[in-house]
């Protein structure tokens, strides 16, 4: 924040942010403070462009506890993920998108990391279509190895039924042929010994 002291170029104001297709309201954010705390704010909000002066901006491709997470975050520094596994991993994987778009990198990484942490029985298969979606490798190794582990317990939780990438079955069936494989080998040896 204290990069809000002496830096004329800072806009000054209130902005409110028209969010998603039904344009629900956020509402009297301090423009001088996204801008020191997002390059992607700093730009928008700079001299020259439109929204500089503008009281609403529209915000689409995201919905309104999202977006209103990445202004806390910005605002406050704390990291909002909702209430309950579900909504927590699905909040993370919407958020570090809007943070990569927003360009805060430390937020980023903080949902990666949350991701990683809410991997289970009922979420890996999600999120591993999702890491395989979004093109995120070090998410999606996460993912793999998980279900490689605990593959009983993933079975057991409708995580094989959630499956709907044909490309995401095919490197899991992959997955299980070179683990069976593997387990041959390690069979061979031992019958020998």
């Amino acid at each position: 924040m204290g990069k809000m002291w002496g830096d004329a170029t800072l806009p000054q104001g209130m902005v409110t942010f028209l969010v998603g297709d039904d344009e629900e309201r956020v509402e009297h954010v301090s423009k001088c403070a996204l801008c020191v705390r997002s390059v992607f704010f700093r730009t928008m909000f700079g001299i020259g462009m439109k929204e500089r002066d503008a009281a609403e901006v529209t915000v689409l491709e995201t919905d309104l506890a999202s977006f209103s997470a990445l202004v806390r975050y910005l605002l406050t520094d704390q990291l909002d993920l909702g209430e309950g596994e579900g909504e927590q991993a699905r909040r993370a994987l919407v958020l570090r998108q809007l943070a990569h778009k927003y360009q805060v990198p430390r937020l980023e990484l903080l949902c990666a990391q949350a991701l990683q942490e809410s991997v289970g029985p009922a979420s890996a298969v999600p999120l591993l279509e999702a890491a395989h979606t979004t093109g995120d490798g070090r998410l999606l190794a996460h993912c793999r190895r998980f279900v490689a582990d605990h593959a009983a317990e993933v079975r057991a939780s409708g995580g094989v039924e959630q499956l709907r990438d044909l490309g995401v079955a095919k490197g899991l069936l992959g997955d299980a042929l070179d683990q069976v494989a593997e387990l041959k080998g390690a069979l061979r040896g031992h019958s020998r010994s």
